[in-house]
């Protein structure tokens, strides 16, 4: 792996103690996300709040956790440890090194838009949905997987070529 931006935070590795960690997570959430509001692009980004699970909105929940059904998501610590990268990507959109595109998915509301920022260098993508006036802040993960690589740069290169 290449050597990381100065301006990403360093990781928060887990000590041992869940309890006491998801809460240091949930700090750097709290301050990137909710007091104060993240901007792009001139626009707020907003979160999924419900359903509400141990006084935490439904999008840290998301972040955190990895798996197909929310109700059985499990604690995801290379997530947890990148908590700090989110707001960092998204401030420095403007780096060389965080791919930005756009892309048009099907989702539970139908077709929609999206906002990929990826650092390729380190093997992280931030996702957020367009919506009218605002970003949803949608998910973020870590791209480590050659065929995930694989389909994040031919995507991301197909969108520049068609929007020059």
């Amino acid at each position: 792996m290449v050597s990381a931006p100065d301006w990403l935070p360093d990781l928060l590795p887990f000590q041992g103690n869940w309890p006491t960690y998801v809460e240091e997570v949930f700090a750097i959430f709290e301050s990137d996300f909710i007091t104060p509001r993240a901007v792009f692009r001139g626009e707020e980004i907003r979160l999924r709040w419900m359903p509400v699970f141990n006084g935490k909105p439904s999008a840290f929940w998301h972040l955190v956790q990895e798996g197909q059904i929310e109700e059985d998501r499990t604690p995801d610590l290379r997530r947890c440890e990148r908590i700090g990268w989110l707001r960092a990507i998204i401030d420095n959109a403007g780096d060389d090194r965080v791919k930005v595109w756009e892309n048009e998915r099907t989702g539970a509301k139908g077709r929609e838009r999206s906002v990929l920022l990826w650092l390729e260098e380190q093997d992280f993508l931030v996702v957020l949905g367009k919506r009218n006036g605002y970003y949803l802040l949608v998910t973020a993960y870590q791209t480590n997987r050659d065929h995930t690589r694989r389909k994040l740069r031919q995507e991301y290169e197909s969108y520049v070529a068609a929007n020059p």
